[in-house]
Order: structure tokens, then sequence, then C-alpha cells
């Protein structure tokens, strides 16, 4: 994996020239293969040997004279511990913070052996950096202080509470409520203070005793005067509820904060991380001066959604790095297994020979396509979460119409990157079981894991229904349909290139005809302007849109890999996913553009 790695940052994505801008100056391609060894190293050595552990000794409550607790094994604390201890929590942040200014593109590909080694375990540095991020971009200069920085140092991991049992996925109807803990909004040091009571569910490292405290952001509405919830989104506030209460200062004051963990949630994969049901106000931990649990305003009232897609942005890149790497993992374990396993004999001119000895699985041809379709599921997801991490450095670094630029595309890319390889890194996991046959079924090999894990990820921060209504109702149509526009722009200056390389002008006119479809298809959705016929097959937009953006990915990449030690196995791969993959694109786009109605106007009953 890592010289794919370092191919992809250095000959493809070319990473050297963001040395030339004043915020990486003091690095080097040195600095940055110092943080992929350390990163390498300290995930093959604490977190790939305990994978199997974290999923075998989930997390379990016991009950104790301070309440219940959630017990996670030793080897837990010890991966996290080094993880911490290797600065990466704040690792694109400033020097002044204790950050290392690290390029976002550095910081995830060094998060990626992480992710390869155990998602779950890996799952509490996720959402602490992306909670402590949120918070430097919209809390106050207190709350950055006082709760990003100790995050940041690791000595407080974070979460996000947004959904709800009720509820689900439709923030719309949160329930919880925040009112002002005093007078109007009480000015507190920390924020104006609220007490809040409600229900939050699915909340990954909700209860755990990795650090001394847990600082949850919480989505909560604020009751009208005469107490109903406002409908909507727009009705929705950001809080901060620390598991345990701080003083003005950051220092833990010895009273917990009524926050209580209401169970856990037992699940298929992903078990290294805890996942609860938290009560907030049940008055289980009753906090001093009335009922429910100490909160902060983060933002302004009705800003809360707002505020909290800054992490949701950042955790759905997130996931897809962690398909992509989970479909690696699978991949690099049964490459291995089939160059090891004999089994069955070529056919040759004269058929199977059985005098012969028996061949590894790998000279199989449909072993082979097996193979070759993991190689273009995880090479091309990888070069999908790195393209989009450089759009993230171009946003933030780049010269102004460079950064606008980069913003835009990164808004309509945001779908594909976590949805894509939810589902493409899963089957490649499904097609590394199908390797290793029978044993892949079992427990004697990992692939069965990488399997289970990865198959959250397709619900994890938004499902795939989610992000199609997103792209399709909202990305491709915003501003006349600039991002799309944009988008093509890119993929033609690749096809222009193509074009004039040998071996490369074919697959590039297949990629500008599924283009030419996609734009077309994207206008007959949206025909006769009425949403419930354009989206009812927005799922089918997304995948064939997904398709057509790793082939062009896939496209240049295999310009970038010219007279490289690569070339061979990059254009193998790219020819594999034109040939098996791209001619999908046809039969999913035909329902888009017909706005087939088949699945909106079935009836209940008809089931």
């Amino acid at each position: 994996m890592r010289t794919t790695v370092d191919f992809l940052l250095h000959d493809w994505l070319r990473i050297g020239s963001l040395l030339e801008r004043p915020r990486f100056a003091e690095h080097s391609r040195e600095t940055f293969d110092a943080v992929l060894d350390t990163c390498e190293r300290i995930a093959r050595e604490k977190f790939a040997p305990f994978n199997r552990l974290a999923d075998t000794q989930e997390p379990h409550v016991v009950s104790g004279p301070d309440g219940e607790r959630v017990v996670l094994p030793e080897a837990t604390h010890a991966a996290m511990a080094a993880y911490v201890g290797s600065g990466m929590l704040a690792a694109a942040r400033d020097y002044d913070i204790g950050g290392m200014q690290l390029p976002c593109v550095v910081e995830m590909a060094a998060n990626a052996f992480f992710s390869k080694a155990s998602v779950a375990m890996g799952g509490y540095a996720m959402l602490t950096s992306g909670n402590a991020n949120l918070l430097m971009a919209h809390g106050s200069p207190r709350q950055r202080e006082v709760f990003a920085r100790t995050e940041f140092a690791g000595r407080w991991f974070g979460t996000m509470c947004l959904s709800e049992p009720q509820a689900g996925s439709s923030l719309s109807d949160v329930a919880t409520r925040a009112v002002p803990d005093g007078e109007g909004y009480e000015a507190d040091a920390l924020g104006p203070r609220f007490r809040l009571r409600g229900h939050k569910m699915w909340i990954s490292g909700g209860e755990h005793e990795l650090t001394e405290n847990i600082v949850h952001l919480v989505l909560a509405k604020i009751p009208r005067e005469d107490g109903s919830l406002p409908p909507g989104t727009r009705g929705i506030s950001l809080f901060i509820v620390p598991k345990k209460l701080v003083d003005a200062d950051g220092r833990l004051t010895g009273e917990r904060n009524d926050v209580a963990l209401a169970g856990l949630n037992h699940k298929l994969g992903y078990r290294g991380t805890t996942n609860t049901l938290l009560n907030f106000g049940e008055g289980r931990f009753p906090v001093r001066g009335g009922p429910g649990a100490i909160g902060y305003l983060v933002g302004q009232p009705g800003e809360g959604l707002r505020c909290m897609f800054h992490m949701m942005n950042e955790a759905r890149i997130g996931v897809g790095l962690g398909a992509v790497m989970l479909g690696y993992a699978g991949y690099e374990a049964s490459l291995d297994y089939a160059r090891q396993r004999t089994q069955g004999r070529p056919i040759t001119g004269a058929g199977k020979d059985p005098a012969q000895p028996p061949v590894p699985l790998v000279q199989h041809a449909d072993v082979r396509r097996m193979l070759l379709a993991q190689k273009a599921y995880v090479e091309g997801g990888l070069a999908l979460e790195l393209y989009c991490a450089r759009l993230v450095d171009e946003a933030h670094t780049g010269e102004a119409a460079a950064a606008a630029e980069a913003r835009l595309l990164l808004e309509v890319l945001t779908p594909i990157a976590k949805s894509w390889p939810s589902e493409w890194c899963l089957e490649a996991n499904s097609l590394a079981i199908q390797v290793l046959g029978g044993y892949g079924y079992t427990r004697d090999f990992p692939v069965e894991q990488h399997w289970r894990d990865n198959r959250l990820n397709m619900i994890h921060e938004g499902t795939h229904g989610i992000q199609a209504l997103d792209l399709l109702g909202r990305k491709v149509v915003m501003d006349g349909g600039a991002g799309l526009k944009l988008l093509a722009t890119r993929i033609a200056a690749t096809l222009e290139r193509a074009g004039h390389a040998e071996g490369l002008a074919e697959p590039a006119n297949r990629l500008a005809a599924a283009l030419q479809k996609l734009g077309a298809a994207t206008k007959a959705a949206w025909a006769t302007g009425v949403p419930e016929e354009a989206l009812a097959n927005a799922v089918p937009y997304l995948q064939a849109f997904g398709h057509v953006v790793l082939a062009w990915l896939w496209l240049d990449v295999a310009l970038a890999a010219r007279g490289h030690a690569r070339e061979d196995g990059n254009r193998a791969a790219m020819r594999f996913f034109f040939a098996h993959e791209l001619p999908k694109v046809d039969a999913w786009l035909a329902v888009v553009a017909s706005r087939d109605d088949t699945a909106r106007t079935m009836r209940d009953e008809w089931f």
C-alpha cells in the first residue's frame, strides 16, 4: 500500500508544489515521509495486531459505585495513547496550538494506515478531530481554547449527537429541548448556558474511559414562547455538552453532567467503537440549579445544522476513507492468499492435465478478475479520497479563484467520496471472501471481519439515499449547475491529454460519451421541474455519477503512471474498470433520464 500512497501523493497529485506556499514552507518531502513512516509503524504495531481482539471483546457495561462503566480492551487504550502521542489529532492545525501544519492530503494519507489496521479503534480519533475542527470554525474564542485545544491535545475525546430514536436521519424531527438556564440566554464564559433534555441514538464514542472527559456536540431545539418546538431544520441549534463539567479555564469541577448511558448498540461490525444511546437531563446525575444537562450554545440559535455540516462533511470523507482502507485490507489479504494457495490446474489448448501439479489461485483467470476488480475499486477509491483532501488544501491555501473552484468541486464530490467507496469497496471485501472460498467465510481469516466492518459505511454519515438526494436534488443544480460544469471542465482537460497519449485515446472517447450521457440525464431528470419525478431514481444517478468520476480518476492516474514502475498495473486496473464497470452507467442513467416511475408509483399493498 505504501508504494501506492507515495505514487498518488508525489507522482499524481504532485504535493511538492504545496511546499511553495507559506503555510507549508517549513515542510519537505522528508518531513512528509517521516509522518507517513511514523503512522505506518504505529498502525502496524498498536492497531493491526488487536483488530480482531477489538471485534471479539466488544465494549460492554459493568456496574460500579459511580454508576455504569463501559469497558474496552487495554489494547484500545494503548492504541489511542499511541495515536495521541503521534500528534495526529492536531496534524493540520497551526503550530501555535500544537499542530504540525500538515497539508490535509498528507494528514489523510497518514490516517489511511490506521483505518486499514483497525478502522473501529481509529474511529475515536476521527470523531475527536472533527469535533474540535468544528469548534475552531464556529465556536467562541473561549470554546476553542477550553474544548477544541484540549481535544487536539488528546486529553478529551469528542462525539457528534444528531440522531434520535424516533427520528433517525430525519433531523427535522429532532425533539431534544434546550431551555435557557436562567433569564434569557445567560452569559457564561463558555457561552450562553442551556439545560438540555432528550435522547440521542447511534452515538459513536458516546461513553468510554479512554480520556478524562467526553465533549458531546448535540443538536437540539430551543422552545418558542408557547413551549412548542420550532418545526424543520432551521429551528435546530448546536450545543457543547461535556460529560463532566468544567470551569472557564477548562479544569474539571468534579461534578458529573446529567448525560447518562442508556445502552450500547450491538453491531454486525465496527464493534471496537462504542455505539450508544444517551439520555440528556433524565435526572440520573442531577446538576445543581435545576433539571437538565448543562450545554453551551455554539454560534447563533437556529444555526446548529449549518455549523454541524462542518463536522458532517469532514466525517463523510473520513467514512469514505475508512471504506477504502477496509477494502484495501481485504484486497491485500486475498492477493496474498491467492499467491500462496495452490488449487486446480490451468486450462490449456488440450484442456486440463490432471497429471500436472496444482497451480496458485492467482494463475486462474477468474481469480485474477476478482483481484483486478478489488484493485480497481480500492486504488481508485484511495485516489478519490486523496483528491478530495487536495481540494481542501486548495480551498484553504490557494489563490482566490482556485480556492473558490476547489470549494465548489468539493461540494459536488463529497456525496461521491462518502458513498462510492462505501458500496464498491464493500464489494471488494465480498470478492476477497470469494477468493478465499470457504476459508473466507470463517474467522480463521480476517476478510469476513473486513466485510462486516465495512457494511456499516453505507449507513454511516448519511445513507446512499440521503447522499443521492443531496447530489441530484441540490449539488448538481445549485448555481445553475456550476459545480457539474466545473467537474466536466476538469474531466475534459484529462480527456484532452489522454487523446494524445498512446493507448489512452480509446478509453478517453468512452469516458467522453459517458460524461455526455450524465449531463443529458441530469437535464432529463429535471425536465418537468417536479422534484418527486426527478428524485425517484436519485440512487441510480449517484451510482452512475460515481462511476464516471472514478473512470476519470483512473484515466488521470494512468496518465501520471506513464514511464513509471506502476504503469502496467495501473493500465490493467484502468482497462478493467472501463471494460467491466463503466458500461453499467448506461443502465443506471436510462431510468434517470426516463424518470421511471416504477418505484414511485408502487403501492404498499402490492408488496
